[in-house]
């Protein structure tokens, strides 16, 4: 059995930054979200722990609800081409809607998701995301209202984040070794 430590050139956010972080986007959240509607949409399969974890930082009545998306498949970069895995189970029509993604690193499918979700008559739509790598920024009308952590151009995981299903289980985020991965 390996250990996903070897694996790791160093560690980016250590855990106790990235629970302070999610407290404070939830404070935020809370006061913009206070009396309004609120859907939580996370993005699979990524986002699921810093959703969980932002969901109890919001003291307000909220649904969730998830998609799965893919344009990376096994690869380390976006093919460009957006699949829907997983469509929501809920209306979202009139709901103020804030889709929680793990990361933003081209754009791509989030501009792409966000046009899809715009069309079912959502009240409001906002993004919120763990990391944000504006340097690999392809889609520019990407507008990130509430961002964890800046990152730089560096293949991160843990956290939720992976490469080929591995890795989401470590508790901080990390940068994978680049031999790992090219």
């Amino acid at each position: 059995m390996e250990n996903w430590a070897e694996h790791l050139e160093c560690t980016l956010i250590d855990e106790e930054s990235l629970q302070k972080r999610i407290h404070e986007l939830g404070e935020e959240i809370t006061r913009d979200y206070e009396g309004k509607d609120l859907v939580l949409i996370g993005i699979l399969k990524g986002s699921i722990m810093f959703l969980s974890d932002l969901c109890k930082e919001i003291p307000l009545s909220l649904a969730m609800d998830f998609m799965s998306v893919s344009s990376y498949g096994n690869r380390s970069e976006s093919s460009g081409v957006v699949r829907i895995l997983k469509d929501l189970d809920q209306n979202i029509e009139n709901k103020d809607v804030l889709i929680v993604e793990d990361i933003i690193d081209s754009g791509l499918t989030l501009s792409y998701l966000r046009d899809n979700l715009s069309h079912r008559g959502p009240r409001s739509i906002q993004i919120c995301t763990l990391l944000d790598k504006p340097d690999r920024r392809v889609a520019k009308d990407i507008h990130v209202n509430y961002c964890g952590f800046i990152i730089p151009d560096k293949f991160v995981v843990g956290y939720g984040l992976d490469f080929s299903e591995k890795y989401r289980n470590i508790p901080f985020i990390g940068a994978l070794k680049r031999e790992l991965y090219e």
